[in-house]
């Protein structure tokens, strides 16, 4: 399975975060970017936030206004199936090689982006496979909009 970065998105802490064409990924986190909550968003296991266009496309397909960065996301991935993606996941992005650790809980400050302000549509619980996914970082690297992601391998679950 192969996609593409779509989108990169960073912004100095909170949503939603603006796009960049190239950013380096460390395993402190994303250059450039920050989060105005530390308890819940970065670390290690959280470096990067990672989300499919595709399912930025059918959200705005049902009518919620979220757009790539909107969500908080530093990578607006494109071309992957994203129900396959989950913890254990490792993906070569650009340069950079990283390993999903686990999907994100929504915020509050996503509700702007859905109908009703229903940031819920995009809990892991309530709607497998409509979540974003934190990543840590395995290799460090660089990555632009546009470059390949390749998946590498999935770790067996328990």
């Amino acid at each position: 399975m192969a996609g593409r970065i779509h989108q990169i998105n960073v912004s100095p802490g909170g949503v939603p975060k603006l796009p960049v064409p190239e950013a380096y990924l460390a395993v402190t986190g994303v250059f450039g970017d920050a989060q105005a909550d530390t308890v819940h968003h970065g670390g290690p296991d959280r470096a990067v936030c990672l989300y499919s266009w595709e399912v930025i496309e059918a959200l705005r397909r049902e009518g919620h206004p979220i757009g790539a960065g909107s969500a908080g996301e530093n990578l607006t991935l494109a071309g992957i199936d994203w129900r396959a993606v989950g913890p254990g996941t490792v993906l070569r992005i650009g340069s950079a090689l990283i390993e999903v650790t686990h999907p994100t809980t929504p915020c509050y400050k996503n509700a702007r982006w859905f109908i009703d302000g229903n940031f819920t549509r995009m809990h892991p619980a309530k709607h497998p496979g409509w979540s974003r996914m934190y990543a840590r970082i395995l290799e460090e690297g660089w990555v632009r909009r546009g470059d390949s992601v390749a998946v590498i391998e999935k770790e067996a679950t328990a």
